[in-house]
């Protein structure tokens, strides 16, 4: 950082320099001692004025200095960089229904044999509980976004409103369970909750990612498209996450035991894919583990949060400091002049 605001002014100490020498070295010294204070006769030792003489002349020369490097204003930059962000706020509608429990096969899993054996080791997540580890990842990747939760089934559920307590928000998201309030899909109610807690918001952009395995097949006052419609006049953007794929299984708990039964998706694509377009939002299909991933990466990619970095420099000022010194030996050296060097015959 510059540390003279008006360096130019340094050229000062040139002609300061050779008034200080002048006044040294050249200047004709008085050849008459007139007595101004005969009070102070006893201070006229001849020897004693000689040793003090030189003195109130370096602290006048001094003061002259430090008052030209004062005005040069001699000061300690720190520089700053503020980030202020303005952060997007976020709902994220997930459907809790009982078919949320149904465990979608990856295309990796060609046999009868293998998938028994991931089965039977766990390896493989149910629909929820992928959704719920994507979404995690998802949450703390993005700590300037408020974000909130409501879960669905027949109705909408607000589980979380939006917020930046991250922690406590994916603390809630990891204790929901496919079918614990419901196993019908009701579309529309859960949105038309989501618009409302959007509609308050302040943020510059505002969204909403709903995330289904199935068709609605709950009667609302209102449609889902009209839901959408509302959020579309409201400036609300939603995406939609379709889950699932046509080799799915379920477990049963039946009087013989557990059993795994085939399960393929149903969810209604058109209407996803309508309720997206409507809002300027986008669709996406979720078909295994991988694809939620990949869904929830491109998302991510897709609303990024803005970010300003202004920088600004902090002065530490030394000029008054310096201006104040200077004047201590200005008096310092007028008081030494007219008191200690002061002659009487």
């Amino acid at each position: 950082m510059n540390f003279l605001a008006y360096p130019w002014v340094l050229l000062a100490l040139i002609p300061a320099a050779a008034l200080i020498i002048y006044c040294f070295f050249f200047k004709p010294q008085p050849g008459i001692i007139v007595p101004e204070l005969p009070q102070l006769s006893g201070f006229s030792n001849k020897k004693f004025r000689m040793v003090c003489a030189p003195v109130s002349g370096a602290l006048l020369s001094l003061a002259l200095l430090l008052l030209v490097i004062a005005l040069a204003r001699p000061r300690l930059g720190n520089e700053k960089l503020v980030i202020r962000n303005q952060g997007i706020d976020m709902i994220m509608v997930l459907d809790l229904s009982g078919s949320m429990g149904a465990i979608d096969i990856p295309d990796n899993i060609t046999s009868e044999k293998a998938l028994e054996r991931a089965l039977n080791s766990n390896s493989l997540p149910n629909r929820l509980t992928t959704a719920k580890n994507e979404l995690s990842k998802f949450i703390q990747s993005r700590p300037n976004d408020r974000i909130g939760l409501i879960g669905f089934a027949e109705y909408g559920y607000n589980l979380a409103p939006p917020t930046l307590d991250h922690d406590w928000l994916t603390a809630s998201l990891n204790m929901l369970e496919p079918g614990i309030i419901g196993d019908a899909t009701g579309i529309a109610s859960p949105l038309a909750s989501a618009v409302r807690r959007l509609d308050k918001s302040t943020a510059p952009r505002r969204v909403m990612v709903l995330f289904t395995d199935g068709k609605n097949n709950v009667a609302h006052r209102l449609t889902p498209l009209q839901t959408a419609e509302l959020a579309k006049e409201k400036n609300i953007v939603i995406y939609t996450v379709g889950i699932g794929n046509n080799n799915a299984v379920f477990l049963q708990e039946g009087f013989f035991g557990k059993r795994y039964v085939r399960y393929p998706g149903e969810f209604d694509e058109k209407l996803l894919q309508d309720i997206a377009s409507l809002t300027g939002g986008k669709y996406f299909r979720a078909a295994d583990a991988e694809g939620m991933k990949q869904v929830m990466n491109e998302i991510n990619a897709m609303e990024k949060t803005n970010f300003e970095q202004p920088r600004y420099i902090e002065y530490q000022e030394f000029a008054p400091m310096l201006a104040g010194i200077s004047l201590l030996l200005l008096l310092l050296g007028v008081l030494c002049k007219n008191t200690f060097e002061r002659s009487a015959p």
